[in-house]
């Protein structure tokens, strides 16, 4: 296929990833980067060899541009996501797709009425790791699933981010931060959620910067950063997820694990492609599974080759919007739930994504 040319959109501290592995796969030609502060478009530009330094209005009429990256603060993905379906481009936009379900459900009828695709990630899910856990459920390694577990329980983000302020707001926490991951995994593995619950608090209502940047200020948490979540799957399955900003001094807890009515499936971090598959079957000991598909590595931008294949070839890329959307509502219903003392009742659905390719020479 011809390559599809791409611009960015965002040129802060995850760009840089997204900068380097773009220019490697061969679905995608990247011509462009912008940024509200036109000197960072440059500065990226000039670092990893694009050929285009924009603001965002200049990238946004180019149009020889196709698919636009956003990787702007989560408060400005819908307005930019927005901007690029109106401009007639197709959007990649990192996690989460937005804030607010009301946004996501503007971005989605636009991207219909436009006849474009929204992508989201993350697409973690995309790598071996992951990958390797669908195949082993899908051929029946564990049985019927019973019930899932995750964990992702840290200290916060101020003594490591340059700029760690937009975490605590609304849109940020652990949940917004990280549930995407999991939550992700969660349905690429089990399929669609139909309801969940939870509890949320904010358990340190200022935190204080420790990484050099900004060492000592003082940031006004608007969020949860501590929250247990409840879910039920359509397939019968029921799932915990714990997210936390709060646990200062760590944890032993797995990342994931699935529980089977034959067996037992340890799940890497899906924060990660690639890491260690371990099986347990019933009456056996752990076994580490090989790991059965490729792009094991730090393979942000996967999901934008991905997409760009299907642009080109037709059929549904794996990390669409309707999925991405499927976890912002999951994600806001355990925060309602707390709030309210109830089950929140999923309104939408998603159908699992297509499992990748098994592992191919030119994809090791």
């Amino acid at each position: 296929m011809k390559p599809i040319k791409t611009g960015i959109i965002g040129c802060g501290n995850i760009s840089r990833i997204y900068f380097t592995n773009l220019q490697k796969y061969p679905e995608i030609d990247l011509v462009a980067a912008a940024d509200l502060d036109i000197e960072r478009a440059q500065q990226r530009a000039e670092e990893f060899g694009i050929p285009k330094a924009y603001t965002v209005e200049q990238l946004l009429a180019d149009p020889e541009i196709e698919i636009v990256v956003n990787l702007t603060f989560p408060k400005a993905h819908a307005s930019v996501c927005l901007q690029a379906l109106e401009a007639g481009k197709h959007v990649y936009v990192e996690k989460p797709i937005v804030v607010t379900r009301e946004e996501g459900q503007q971005v989605l009828k636009l991207a219909a009425e436009k006849g474009l695709r929204v992508a989201s990630a993350p697409e973690t899910f995309l790598g071996g790791g992951i990958q390797t856990c669908r195949k082993l459920i899908d051929e029946g390694a564990i049985g019927q699933p019973v019930s899932v577990t995750g964990f992702m329980l840290c200290g916060g983000h101020e003594s490591w981010h340059p700029d760690p302020e937009f975490y605590y707001e609304i849109g940020g926490g652990p949940m917004f931060d990280m549930g995407p991951y999991y939550l992700t995994a969660f349905v690429t593995l089990l399929g669609p959620i139909r309801r969940v619950t939870g509890s949320a608090v904010v358990t340190y209502p200022e935190r204080t910067i420790t990484s050099e940047k900004k060492r000592g200020k003082t940031i006004t948490v608007e969020t949860p950063t501590h929250i247990a979540g409840v879910l039920d799957f359509h397939s019968g399955a029921v799932g915990t997820l714990l997210t936390s900003f709060d646990t200062m001094a760590g944890t032993s807890l797995p990342n994931i694990e699935i529980h089977g009515s034959a067996g037992t499936l340890l799940v890497p971090d899906p924060n990660g492609f690639g890491g260690v598959v371990k099986l347990r079957r019933h009456g056996g000991d752990w076994e580490e599974i090989p790991l059965t598909h490729g792009y094991t590595d730090n393979n942000r931008g996967i999901g934008v080759a991905d997409m760009a294949r299907a642009i080109a070839e037709g059929g549904q890329h794996r990390a669409n919007g309707e999925m991405a959307y499927h976890v912002l509502e999951a994600m806001h219903g355990f925060h309602d739930a707390s709030r309210d003392g109830k089950h929140y009742v999923m309104a939408s659905t998603c159908e699992r994504p297509e499992p990748m390719p098994a592992l191919e020479s030119e994809h090791q």
